[in-house]
């Protein structure tokens, strides 16, 4: 028998803005039990079709369904900055309106799930971006929802975090939806597909694997843009002979206005092709023109068994040598990355004067109630180029309608975007980039590891995603994990 539908949609339409849809009409159902990818561009409302979910947000018309009050979970993109003064059982605690007597055996049970070993005493805020983002799992685990919703959930994750989540979700029993931009991780386990389009605001719904869909999808771009292509030829020949018989006077006359009828019936049967996810144009980040010993990393410290322990290396980074961190998730890889980028840069020293860009993975380095427009203009080096600014904003799919939007109000991924704009306009001499590849589109990161290896000052980076890292070339290592 079927399983019943646990969720559905019916003529769901949402706008933030009077006069801006953001979802319109939307139809789509999902059965108990299975596992199912929301897809669409930055920006497109996938978050929003979480928010609806969880009833966070009221649709402009349509019903949104929960089958028998069914429960919902959620793990977030990132950690809540309100969290991080918390430690793992008080963040725990706040799952439940009434802590339960049993919460530590909870609590261990949803760690072990999630394959986390981390002290419960430790504070939130000291946890790496990879044990945050297990937590975030567990959290979500630990209210045992029937709609489990995640979010981006092999974000800060390494490879033997990614390896345990999937064989999680496989073995699974309740409904799953995600949104991801890893397209191997959402191969392994997904059943279905949501797509959502951001130029029609309509949402579509498709069965079989990822990689499936997507062809599916491209396949039926192709049909519409060969049928459009058709069609545009007649009418072109259409409207040439109109334009000649209307000269004619008479019958002629008459034959022009019937052919004008139907030509304008051929236009509107044209079929609205969808514009499939735009990708960033190209991109180059320009360097500052120094010389010289640009960092000297002389000692890191790293945490073994949940204990910081300071080691000494040697590495010494020049214009174009690309340094990759590595190791485990907790070994300490964004607390050195954040160490470097702070006033005191202990262990390090950087060339004075030396401008550093860098590209955090929960974005904690741009300022949330800036406007785009603001966050932008701030990363210019006393250059008021505002034709400049717009020109490479524009260039990662920054339009001139999100100049006056909180960055707060930004989706992920386009924080992501206007982090690499930024990094663009401030010219730097270091490059210091967090799991760079966080948030965004995968089509655009052979773009972004692009500029990456033709960056002509230094560059420290940590990324887990083993794709990207083959397509930077790097000329020096550094591994936490080796570091006895």
């Amino acid at each position: 028998m079927a399983e019943q539908v646990i969720l559905s949609f019916k003529e769901v339409s949402f706008e933030y803005k009077e006069n801006k849809p953001l979802l319109d009409e939307a139809d789509f159902s999902v059965r108990q039990g299975s596992k199912i990818t929301l897809m669409g561009q930055n920006g497109a409302g996938k978050s929003t079709i979480f928010a609806l979910i969880k009833g966070e947000i009221k649709p402009k018309s349509g019903k949104v369904s929960i089958t028998n009050n069914a429960t919902i979970g959620t793990a977030s993109q990132t950690m809540a900055r309100e969290f991080w003064d918390l430690t793992v059982e008080e963040y725990f605690g706040s799952a439940f309106e009434i802590v339960p007597v049993n919460i530590k055996s909870q609590i261990a049970k949803a760690m072990e799930a999630v394959n986390s070993d981390v002290p419960t005493d430790r504070k939130i805020g000291d946890l790496s971006g990879g044990q945050q983002a297990r937590l975030l799992l567990a959290f979500a685990l630990i209210q045992k929802p029937d709609i489990l919703l995640l979010d981006e959930p092999t974000n800060n994750l390494d490879q033997a975090g990614i390896d345990h989540l999937i064989q999680f979700l496989i073995m699974y029993d309740k409904t799953v939806i995600v949104i991801s931009h890893d397209a191997d991780f959402l191969n392994l386990f997904t059943e279905g597909v949501i797509y959502l389009n951001a130029f029609t605001k309509k949402v579509e719904m498709y069965v079989g694997n990822y990689y499936d869909v997507v062809e599916e999808i491209s396949a039926r771009i192709e049909r519409e843009e060969r049928k459009n292509a058709q069609l545009e030829k007649i009418i072109r020949d259409r409207k040439e002979k109109v334009n000649f018989f209307a000269n004619k006077g008479g019958k002629m006359r008459k034959l022009a206005k019937k052919m004008r009828e139907e030509t304008e019936e051929m236009e509107e049967e044209k079929v609205d092709v969808r514009r499939e996810d735009k990708t960033i144009r190209p991109f180059t980040i320009p360097a500052q023109n120094i010389s010289g010993n640009i960092v000297e990393i002389g000692s890191v410290k790293v945490i073994h068994n949940h204990q910081p322990e300071t080691k000494k290396v040697n590495k010494i980074l020049y214009k174009r040598t690309h340094l990759l961190v590595s190791g485990p998730n907790g070994v300490g890889k964004s607390t050195l990355l954040r160490a470097l980028v702070s006033p005191e840069h202990k262990g390090a020293k950087i060339m004075a004067d030396v401008r550093v860009g860098y590209y955090s993975q929960d974005f904690s380095n741009l300022d949330f109630n800036q406007t785009v427009f603001e966050s932008l203009k701030s990363a210019m080096d006393l250059e008021n180029d505002e034709q400049l600014m717009r020109s490479v904003a524009a260039s990662f799919l920054i339009t001139g309608d999100l100049m006056g939007h909180k960055v707060s109000d930004l989706s992920e991924g386009q924080k992501g975007l206007l982090s690499f704009a930024r990094l663009v306009l401030l010219q730097p001499g270091l490059l210091i980039l967090d799991e760079p590849t966080n948030h965004i589109n995968f089509r655009h990161i052979p773009l972004i590891a692009e500029a990456i290896n033709n960056f002509e000052g230094a560059v420290i980076m940590v990324s887990h995603m083993p794709d990207f890292v083959a397509k930077i070339k790097f000329d020096d290592y550094l591994d936490l994990g080796q570091l006895k």
